[in-house]
């Protein structure tokens, strides 16, 4: 595999954010300039080729968007969008994390994700357009404390 550099989307990501989100069946409607202020992109070459991203509620986050192209998996290359991410989300001094999954809820309880209910989640999260109409009421609901140690605090690496 190529090298695959990890940096902050920039606007003009945008398109080709969507388009791998699209590729692998992840939402996009509610994805704008705005939202890749905490988008973190694996460029592989000249291509982005993974992607995780942040919605930040004070010190709640929603987890959104984390995808890798196909001829990337296998390599850890959600591992290290996840760890990126959470090290930044700990920077912001967010709290805990959310996320909607219909595919990969046994991915995020490796990674210290634990199922919560719908309607114990906080409004400011709720109110999200992914949770409120992107993501299907069957999607698993999860969370994870940042300040707990299991939130995979021991194998961050390099800050952005």
């Amino acid at each position: 595999m190529e090298n695959v550099k990890l940096e902050f989307a920039r606007p003009t990501d945008l398109r080709a954010i969507s388009d791998l989100l699209e590729h692998c069946g992840l939402p996009v409607d509610d994805l704008g300039p705005a939202h890749l202020t905490h988008f973190i992109v694996a460029r592989a070459g000249d291509r982005v080729a993974g992607t995780v991203g942040l919605e930040i509620m004070g010190q709640l986050g929603l987890l959104r968007s984390l995808a890798v192209a196909p001829d990337v998996r296998g390599r850890r290359l959600a591992h290290e969008l996840w760890t990126r991410v959470a090290s930044h989300a700990r920077r912001r001094d967010l709290l805990r994390l959310y996320l909607l999954t219909t595919t990969a809820e046994k991915l995020f309880e490796r990674w210290g994700f634990r199922r919560v209910a719908r309607e114990d989640v906080p409004e400011a999260v709720r109110a999200t357009t992914e949770f409120a109409s992107l993501c299907p009421l069957t999607a698993a609901v999860m969370a994870i404390d940042l300040t707990e140690r299991g939130a995979d605090r021991d194998s961050e690496l390099s800050q952005l």
